[in-house]
């Protein structure tokens, strides 16, 4: 049986299964999902805990023989099972599911996954999982969300900002939970409970943030110049190579051109997201981008990534050399909306 993790601790409350599973990147949400599950686990007597970790060598023999072998220190115990790759392979698969199939008794097993893609979550070897068990599946914190996220952190440890504070806390660890939870942390070690000023934050919050290419793009479906700017800020902070963040601004255009052209020719929107290989979420601000654009406007854009890849190459004949000036141009024009009468940033000839 599939759960939210907010409904982890809930059923724990009510009744600890044999089996978990957590799968998911957010690393600090893993964490404290199965500390939660162990936690329960030891109040139960649960007393000794077998932990294997898979590899390429993993013998999946001892993790059967493990299920079969008595404690010597306690009635009861934890096998946890952590599985990287989130690709057990043939083995594996059939391991598990043999596991599932007979689960041992006066044992707790605890499995911890990454992210797992549709058909890894079709597959035979987790299906087995599922109905023997509780799996949970972590979702990331996303950015729209992150505010929320920080606020109840805070309430946890009797504390409150006001929302300049928490959008302020917000840029400075996006992307990185597990820092942004050593971050609050230090706001209960730091000032008693109550209201914190801004400048009591400010004072103790570091930059931590982690920014993702992708995010470029999310800053300009959501029309939103400054979050653009700052995550460019961050990436070129970071290190990351000026031609990466092109080929994905680049992509982003032509998927949008694409998304375009489909509907002046009268394409339905699902034969339009298959062929730009549009999945997921972005559906909808895709389809609202494209509409809202117009075409002679993309292909300015295109004409400026053109001119920036020639910067890139060192080959471009304008007044710019500067490929993150260039960068910041296209975006920042990208998240005006067609209806906004901004005027338009233009590219140095």
């Amino acid at each position: 049986m599939r759960i939210k993790a907010e409904q982890l601790s809930q059923q724990l409350q009510k009744k600890l299964a044999p089996l978990y599973a957590i799968f998911g990147n957010e690393s600090l949400l893993v964490i404290e999902a199965t500390n939660l599950i162990r936690k329960h686990a030891r109040q139960q007597g649960f007393g000794e805990r077998e932990i294997f970790s898979v590899d390429n060598h993993f013998r999946w023999s001892d993790i059967l023989n493990a299920s079969r072998n008595q404690s010597l220190f306690s009635d009861r115990k934890i096998i946890d099972i952590r599985i990287p790759s989130g690709k057990p392979g043939r083995d594996g698969s059939k391991a598990i599911a043999f596991f599932c199939q007979a689960l041992p008794q006066d044992t707790v097993t605890l499995i911890t996954l990454p992210r797992l893609d549709k058909q890894s979550q079709s597959s035979q070897w987790f299906k087995a999982i599922e109905n023997a068990g509780i799996t949970v599946q972590i979702h990331p914190i996303e950015r729209k969300q992150l505010p929320a996220w920080i606020k109840h952190r805070l309430s946890m440890q009797q504390q409150t900002i006001n929302n300049d504070t928490l959008f302020f806390i917000a840029d400075k660890v996006e992307g990185n939970l597990l820092a942004a939870h050593q971050e609050i942390q230090k706001l209960a070690l730091l000032y008693p409970q109550g209201h914190l000023e801004f400048d009591q934050v400010k004072n103790a919050i570091l930059n931590v943030a982690r920014y993702d290419i992708y995010q470029l793009t999310e800053a300009i479906m959501a029309d939103d110049p400054a979050r653009f700017a700052h995550i460019l800020t961050g990436l070129q902070g970071e290190g990351t190579a000026p031609p990466l963040i092109l080929a994905v601004l680049a992509e982003h255009i032509r998927q949008l051109i694409q998304l375009r052209k489909g509907l002046d020719q009268g394409l339905t929107p699902d034969q339009l997201f298959k062929s730009a290989r549009i999945w997921g979420d972005r559906k909808n601000t895709m389809m609202a981008s494209a509409r809202r654009i117009p075409f002679s406007l993309l292909h300015q854009y295109l004409l400026h990534a053109a001119e920036i890849d020639r910067i890139n190459k060192g080959v471009a004949k304008g007044k710019s050399t500067d490929p993150w000036n260039e960068l910041l141009k296209l975006g920042l024009n990208m998240t005006i909306t067609a209806e906004s009468s901004v005027t338009r940033i233009p590219r140095q000839e």
